[in-house]
């Protein structure tokens, strides 16, 4: 009877359009409820969950995201990017992937991405001549770039609740999401030469150094990052304190996209993103807790193990499971409903926890693109005034792409593996 009330309850707050921390904790409560345990164990277990440095790292990594989204660095990474790619046929998309990919592994969030480069791009394009559809869709599929090149906001997340260093992940993002962005650039370069989009104006020989090195204040944020955590010379939440710290000063005093004056609401703004984000983690951390003691993971091991599942087809059995979700669930309560009845079975079934995190991270980058919840869709539609179907139709070849890109990341664990493998060593 507990089992069928959950389940009603969980499904029926969802189809409701609770927020998902709500259907998180309350949901939580009936299932400790259902099995006699004080709910002051939640409360307790809340607390300490939270106690984790890594965790603190997600708001830091969400602030600096806030100053770059605000401070203009968008612009000069655009700017630089038309004048090394400029020439070429169908330049301001191919300019959309190489700038999204740069944005991102300075802000880490896919929906930042997407809105600042939108913001930008897209009537930069339909100025030229561009299809909206096919502008709209360059860009909402490049923005998802974001939640696999580290530093990656859904990387901390799947590292606190798999227990998994979190340097390791992002090392293991970078191959994955370089690849992404290839696949969509040679898309981009084909359509428009079929289409035969427009090429921009040559720079004078006398800007491309100016513009270069105009960037590299932009680009310093992933720098402090990378080597301050591969170097040994900070933790990955210092890593974050400090990348922070970086956005503000090259926000206020390189590209001066908000004053000082509006320093205070640009950090409100910031904590106000990191706050729900934390509310939806402490919720689901009560939830995986009571998950995990139930014994769910392990009677997943059991089934899969009396039905002699392999590897590769419960890969496949789980990338089904959520492209499924993704169509309902944003990233964020995906990977915090699902990760806790997962991450106690890969081992025993063979599959690398690293490797998973990626394939996961992957998935949920098809879900931020297609209907009915994918958040970029909703983005660029908001922005452009464009309707959501359009969108959709300018992002279906991308679809496309991640699938074939998807199908590679789970069955060549190697392109993960690698980079982890090669500076910590074989797990």
């Amino acid at each position: 009877m507990w089992t069928i009330l959950f389940l009603l309850l969980f499904f029926g707050l969802l189809a409701a359009g609770t927020p998902i921390f709500l259907v998180l904790g309350l949901s939580a409560g009936v299932l400790y409820a259902s099995t006699g345990q004080p709910l002051v164990a939640i409360a307790q277990k809340i607390a300490d969950e939270l106690n984790s440095s890594t965790l603190m790292a997600l708001p830091l990594f969400v602030m600096a995201a806030a100053f770059m989204r605000r401070g203009g660095v968008a612009k000069a990474l655009v700017d630089v990017a038309i004048a090394w790619f400029g020439r070429l046929r169908g330049a301001l998309g191919l300019v959309t992937v190489v700038s999204c990919t740069l944005f991102a592994a300075i802000c880490g969030s896919s929906v930042a991405t997407a809105l600042a480069m939108g913001t930008i791009l897209v009537p930069a394009m339909l100025e030229r001549g561009y299809p909206r559809h096919f502008a709209l869709g360059v860009v909402g599929a490049s923005g998802t770039i974001g939640i696999v090149i580290p530093p990656s906001l859904s990387l901390i997340l799947y590292g606190l609740i798999a227990e998994q260093s979190v340097p390791r992940l992002f090392l293991a993002g970078i191959l994955p999401g370089l690849l992404q962005a290839a696949m969509f650039f040679g898309w981009v370069f084909y359509y428009s030469h079929k289409h035969k989009l427009p090429r921009e104006p040559a720079v004078p020989s006398g800007e491309l150094p100016r513009l270069t090195l105009r960037a590299l204040p932009a680009l310093s944020v992933p720098v402090v990052v990378m080597v301050g955590i591969y170097g040994g010379l900070a933790t990955v939440t210092e890593s974050a304190a400090i990348a922070a710290v970086v956005a503000l000063m090259v926000s206020l005093f390189v590209y001066k996209g908000f004053s000082p004056t509006e320093t205070l609401d640009v950090i409100a703004d910031a904590i106000k993103s990191a706050a729900t984000i934390m509310i939806i983690v402490a919720s689901a951390l009560a939830f995986g807790h009571w998950m995990t003691d139930s014994g769910i993971p392990a009677s997943l091991v059991r089934f899969t193990v009396d039905h002699q599942l392999h590897a590769w087809q419960f890969l496949l059995a789980i990338n089904i499971l959520l492209l499924i979700l993704g169509c309902f669930l944003e990233v964020a309560a995906t990977l915090l409903v699902v990760m806790p009845i997962l991450a106690p079975a890969l081992k025993p079934l063979g599959v690398d926890p690293v490797h998973f995190a990626i394939v996961f991270t992957h998935n949920m980058e098809i879900a931020l693109v297609h209907p009915p919840v994918g958040l970029n869709l909703y983005v660029l539609a908001t922005i452009s005034k464009a309707p959501v179907v359009e969108v959709v139709r300018g992002i279906w070849p991308f679809l496309v792409l991640l699938l074939l890109c998807l199908g590679i990341i789970t069955y060549v664990p190697q392109l993960s593996l690698w980079l982890p493998d090669l500076v910590y060593g074989r797990q």
